[in-house]
């Protein structure tokens, strides 16, 4: 696949570039609505949280997904109910400073090795994604076709290196309070 026009929307990049090391295999329906690099005040980027919105659902496999895999993720580090039809899982990254480092100031082609496999392997290689996100953290492969796209010299892209925007912290920020659930009149 190749790339001939430029993503010009902004995603999460917790979504792209986090999310997939928890190693959650992809395929399950029980995927977060939104993922983020901070939490109000509780949690900002540099505490190297990954900050999950989850759709509480009542089915068995949301259910069994959450007790088998969310609240016993090795990662886990908070859990909150927002309110009856969400909560947030908050999973830590400490022990991956330099690569959470490199993410959040946009350094994409500067993560380990490893990073980049985990990330790469948990899309389907032959997906319009993958070819994107393939681009952003391995650019050198990449410079003369984006150059050629945006019509400018190579050198300009090499000087740049990087090909892909960094994460928006207003964006990446979840902003939702956690709702007083005793008060809250629960229908069943």
């Amino acid at each position: 696949m190749i790339i001939n026009t430029l993503y010009k929307k902004y995603f999460q990049k917790s979504k792209i570039f986090i999310y997939p090391l928890l190693g959650i295999k992809r395929g399950t329906s029980v995927v977060p609505s939104e993922t983020y690099l901070g939490w109000n005040d509780t949690y900002t980027p540099e505490d190297m949280k990954l900050v999950c919105l989850y759709d509480t659902r009542t089915d068995l496999e949301y259910k069994n997904f959450e007790s088998n895999v969310l609240l016993k993720h090795t990662r886990l580090h908070d859990y909150k109910v927002i309110n009856t039809e969400q909560s947030v899982f908050v999973f830590d990254f400490s022990d991956l400073k330099e690569d959470w480092e490199h993410l959040i100031k946009g350094n994409y082609s500067k993560l380990s090795k490893k990073t980049k496999a985990t990330i790469l392997n948990f899309f389907e290689q032959y997906s319009g994604n993958y070819v994107y996100i393939n681009s952003y953290l391995n650019p050198e492969n990449w410079f003369e076709r984006y150059a050629e796209i945006l019509d400018v010299d190579k050198n300009l892209i090499e000087q740049v290196g990087e090909l892909c925007d960094k994460p928006d912290l207003e964006k990446e920020c979840l902003l939702i309070k956690v709702a007083d659930l005793e008060n809250l009149k629960i229908i069943s």
